[in-house]
């Protein structure tokens, strides 16, 4: 995707880095916090079927996005599998998933037919074999054309939310990006509120006034 064809979903929409006129989202050529994300388009790998797929299909959803080096390594399937064990959990917060590494959506295949743990995975499996996604969200590591381990949290109004990227030595918690995905729909569904550190469905959260001031 050029960077021309950075928009917005919105119809009227013919802007790239300054933002929409109409909708009011601004959109930038890298990731950004606070900003809408290009509607990308690649191939998915997901039950037994490779399918196109954009960003905007996942509009009105929460998106998470999980980046990994590639398949058929040590480390990956070991948070993929973690990572299938929360999908239903964060499916009942309204999110979708979609594991992204740079193979193409065929390898993504011969890996779900080979391996016990990925053969688990009911999420989409995204190939981003031409690395605009890794490039966008700055997770490419070019001369080995693969990507850091990187997760951006997408709201359903395709404005991102949160971002976290590891060493490929460095293993992620599905655990704790549940929990991030919960506190971002919390804030979301209750404006004026915010989480605190740990901060789980149930718990106390904070409505930010001067009173608070100094004693927190």
């Amino acid at each position: 995707m050029s960077k021309s064809e950075m928009m917005c979903d919105c119809a009227s929409c013919d802007c790239c880095d300054g933002g929409c006129d109409s909708c009011g989202v601004p959109v930038s050529s890298v990731a950004m916090i606070g900003a809408g994300v290009p509607d990308f388009e690649f191939d998915v790998y997901q039950a037994k079927k490779i399918s196109k797929r954009s960003i905007s299909d996942y509009n009105g959803k929460w998106l998470v996005l999980f980046f990994y080096p590639a398949n058929f390594t040590f480390v990956c399937p070991t948070e993929l599998e973690e990572l299938q064990s929360y999908y239903s959990k964060m499916q009942a917060e309204g999110a979708e998933v979609l594991s992204i590494s740079t193979d193409t959506a065929f390898a993504h295949k011969v890996w779900h037919d080979s391996s016990e743990a990925i053969g688990k995975v009911e999420y989409g499996m995204a190939s981003d074999a031409n690395h605009q996604l890794a490039e966008y969200f700055n997770v490419l590591i070019e001369e080995e054309g693969v990507a850091l381990r990187g997760t951006f949290i997408i709201d359903p109004d395709g404005v991102l939310k949160a971002m976290e990227i590891n060493d490929n030595s460095i293993g992620r918690s599905a655990k704790e990006l549940l929990r991030k995905l919960q506190a971002a729909k919390f804030v979301r569904e209750h404006g004026g509120n915010v989480c605190p550190a740990s901060w789980e469905p149930g718990k106390e959260t904070l409505e930010p006034s001067m009173d608070l001031i100094g004693k927190i």
